[in-house]
């Protein structure tokens, strides 16, 4: 079992919404209008392939240069705990380079995760919460 890590420019709608929906993340994936919007919006698609399969994925926004917000990290389900995810993140730090700074914001159920892959805990941000 290999599983191929690369950035995708492009990307199967379909599949990657069966990904999002296999992750258990929350998304709003029966809008596939918008979920198209935010892959098509997003400027580094990590993938995590078995076989040409997806199961893991990183979207990320950067600039190339100073920062790089990953807005999703998610591995299918029957994936998960083996390392998929940290290998995403490595891919992401690779894609960018070490002088970008990678920040994230997590959901509460992987609070604990992220400590073991290397990021810091932050308290210095802000946000105003979407209506929908």
């Amino acid at each position: 079992m290999t599983i191929v890590y690369q950035q995708e420019s492009s990307f199967k709608l379909d599949d990657m919404l069966t990904l999002y929906r296999a992750s258990g993340i929350n998304r709003p994936t029966e809008d596939c209008a918008r979920m198209a919007i935010m892959l098509a919006s997003s400027n580094l698609l990590v993938t995590a392939r078995l076989d040409g399969n997806l199961v893991g994925l990183a979207r990320c926004l950067t600039d190339k240069a100073y920062v790089v917000y990953i807005c999703d990290l998610l591995v299918d389900k029957a994936y998960q705990q083996q390392g998929i995810g940290k290998a995403l993140l490595a891919a992401v730090q690779q894609a960018t380079g070490p002088q970008v700074q990678q920040l994230l914001r997590s959901a509460p159920s992987a609070m604990q995760y992220y400590p073991l892959v290397g990021f810091t805990p932050i308290d210095n941000g802000f946000h105003i919460q979407r209506q929908c």
